[in-house]
């Protein structure tokens, strides 16, 4: 989303957003929003957009109530928090490292909670609960982790990157490490979860995920105006008022817990942190992270995904999709820049 930073007659900034990135994100609204109602009357039982209104207000059958209250509503609401929250958390480490690179997935915080997730299945045989709380705290845990090895007089954005690519490298192989020296039961459980996926997905997953983004996303949007100026270097923010350090372990902290929450609802659905946020820049043709397209364009993503592995590929994990997508991404990515080297700056 295209932002001027302003300086209001009381001596404060203040960010304008452009008539392009205001339409970008009302069409992106309304692309979710069709979307939605899509995933919600088809299926194997297609309904009508009347019969779902209907059900949701209470006045429809037992048989339509079951299909859309139990199975098809919870799976649409985890698919948009985690969606969005992925997105979201991708934009603000993109936005701090200055690099279309820097996503939860590189610098270890999605494998971190994926570590929590199959200590819990392999060691504790935990529940789906259990594993949702040790994705959590996992993912907690490593970005509290890199955070304090990357801390040199302040978490610095290029440290950190480096830092948390080393340390995703170890928890690759520590997961590897784990389903290799599970039980055959256990193996397959981690496998299955480790490709993340929405099936099965209750309002167990919903309720923990939406009290998190309820509480996340709105200090993601405060501490986000700041992100702009913080682009501009750590003297340029500190000459405009902006207490720079502060700011960024905030805006770090909102990124881990968005993380971490998504992965632990979810599963780590690859490459949506990655490629969401520079897919809306580009729509909003941006110069700051966009918080709000970011996480419209995760949303979107996401259903997206999970339409097409139920319409083509039914029973597939849609992290398998999102996986697709985010490579072919990647590489054009790597291929536009000239290579890793550019595509790093």
């Amino acid at each position: 989303m295209t932002t001027r930073v302003l300086r209001t007659p009381g001596g404060g900034l203040s960010l304008r957003v452009t008539p392009r990135a205001a339409i970008v994100v009302v069409v992106l609204a309304v692309a979710v929003f069709f979307l939605g109602a899509v995933s919600m009357t088809t299926g194997d039982y297609p309904l009508s957009v009347g019969e779902v209104i209907q059900t949701l207000f209470g006045f429809g059958d037992k048989s339509t109530e079951f299909i859309v209250t139990t199975l098809r509503l919870p799976r649409l609401l985890t698919a948009l928090l985690v969606g969005g929250a992925l997105a979201v958390s991708g934009a603000i480490l993109q936005s701090l490292s200055s690099n279309p690179l820097g996503s939860p997935d590189f610098i270890g915080f999605t494998e971190g909670a994926a570590a929590g997730a199959l200590l819990t299945i392999t060691v504790v045989h935990g529940g789906m609960l259990q594993v949702s709380l040790g994705a959590l705290v996992g993912g907690i845990v490593t970005a509290t982790m890199i955070a304090l090895l990357a801390f040199r007089r302040g978490v610095h954005a290029f440290r950190l990157i480096l830092v948390g690519i080393g340390v995703n490298a170890m928890l690759i192989a520590f997961n590897s490490y784990l389903i290799t020296r599970a039980s055959w039961q256990d193996g397959l459980a981690a496998q299955a979860w480790l490709v993340g996926g929405l099936n099965g997905r209750g309002w167990e997953h919903v309720v923990p995920v939406a009290i998190a983004v309820a509480a996340l996303l709105p200090l993601g949007f405060v501490y986000g105006r700041r992100l702009s100026l913080l682009e501009m270097g750590d003297d340029s923010a500190k000459g405009l008022g902006v207490p720079v350090e502060r700011s960024r372990l905030v805006l770090i902290a909102v990124s881990v817990g968005l993380c971490s929450i998504a992965t632990a609802a979810a599963g780590p659905i690859a490459f949506l942190a990655l490629a969401a946020p520079q897919l809306a820049k580009r729509l909003t043709r941006s110069s700051g992270p966009g918080l709000a397209a970011s996480a419209l364009m995760g949303m979107l993503l996401l259903v997206l995904s999970d339409l097409v592995t139920q319409q083509l590929f039914p029973g597939l994990p849609v992290g398998i999709v999102t996986g697709a997508i985010g490579g072919t991404y990647l590489a054009w990515l790597l291929i536009s820049r000239g290579g890793f080297s550019r595509a790093a700056r």
